[in-house]
């Protein structure tokens, strides 16, 4: 142990350490987990990293009259576990949901306790150290944990939308509070999802959309490429998430099953399209199951008719983003809560 390391241990006041971590459980203002004191020198550190007013709104809620500041955000960074220089990130995150309808409205509160699914580009991934391969999703990742617990955080101290109140979750779903990745732009053969989103190709930017829940397309056995195609069509037309006449849902995609769609020709816009005219369910599947679309002004419909999951064809409608491990042909299908606005919005950092 170096000298600095070993004064710094014996700095440490555990016995202290703990009485602070249970005050914050104990004011309500964490999610469950132990949180980081905000202290005002810790918050000042953080508000170094960006230009913007400490005093400038974000982030509001309407219906509830409330709204988060900047320093609000930062505040909420420094209890997530954040470092300073995640706050652009974070800042950025807001700028995106704020494009999100559902995320003004009732999203927030909704039954389904959606979760607000991050995609970051550019070369800020390999600044801040942002997973964008193996174990995407999952933990051991410092940003990609604690970037979108502060979203968390932000929502229930400064929307006061805390569970078993205003929050109105059934169930919930796993991972509300970590849903951030990388886009493997490295190993992918397409443009990232920024540049569908309206940013420069290199520019560090950020995506953000409310999302319902994820679910694997496993499939390394395939011999052709429409194979994987009608895996994910299958996967994506399941009745079970069947919520609206039309969904928008996420594709993230395995370098690997990306690769094989390169190489036989198709553009990420080529895929779409090819899932957009295969995804769908006939009437009498969905009156089967009790979510008929008999109601709709054109209605009734014929047993075969088929009911197209998207409205179009557009990357709001199905955003593809390539990430995860190579080690095997496993995709995932996320379930977007309502449509992505389809904008990507810049990371601004400040000049140090």
């Amino acid at each position: 142990m170096s000298e600095g390391a070993a004064r710094a241990t014996t700095d440490l006041d555990p016995v202290a350490a703990r009485a602070v971590t249970e005050y914050l459980f104990e004011q309500g203002w964490t999610d469950g987990l132990p949180a980081v004191p905000a202290t005002d020198d810790a918050v000042a550190e953080f508000l170094a990293h960006t230009s913007r007013d400490e005093d400038e709104i974000i982030a509001r809620l309407p219906q509830l009259g409330r709204e988060a500041t900047v320093r609000d955000a930062a505040t909420a960074a420094v209890m997530a576990g954040c470092r300073p220089e995640y706050l652009p990130v974070v800042l950025a995150v807001w700028d995106a949901l704020a494009l999100e309808r559902s995320a003004q409205g009732g999203g927030w509160q909704s039954t389904s306790g959606p979760a607000p699914f991050v995609i970051v580009n550019g070369p800020i991934r390999h600044r801040l150290g942002i997973n964008s391969t193996g174990g995407v999703l999952g933990p051991g990742f410092r940003p990609n944990a604690t970037i979108p617990r502060a979203v968390g955080l932000t929502v229930r101290n400064s929307f006061g939308v805390v569970p078993h109140a205003l929050e109105q979750a059934t169930q919930g779903i796993p991972g509300r509070w970590t849903m951030l990745i990388g886009e493997d732009e490295e190993h992918s053969p397409w443009e990232p999802l920024s540049v569908d989103g309206g940013l420069a190709p290199g520019q560090d930017g950020v995506t953000a959309m409310l999302v319902r829940t994820s679910e694997f397309v496993d499939n390394r056995h395939f011999h052709a490429p429409e194979e994987v195609l009608r895996d994910f069509a299958d996967t994506i037309a399941r009745s079970g998430s069947w919520l609206f006449r039309h969904s928008a849902v996420a594709l993230v995609m395995n370098p690997d099953h990306a690769r094989i769609f390169a190489e036989a020709g198709m553009s990420k816009q080529d895929v779409r399209e090819w899932l957009v005219a295969h995804a769908g369910r006939t009437e009498e599947h969905l009156a089967a199951v009790g979510k008929s679309l008999g109601h709709l002004p054109e209605g009734p419909f014929p047993p075969d008719h088929v009911h197209p999951v998207f409205a179009d064809a557009t990357p709001a409608s199905l955003p593809i983003v390539v990430a995860g491990s190579r080690n095997a042909a496993m995709s995932m299908v996320v379930r977007v809560f309502s449509t992505w606005s389809g904008t990507a919005v810049p990371v601004e950092t400040a000049t140090m």
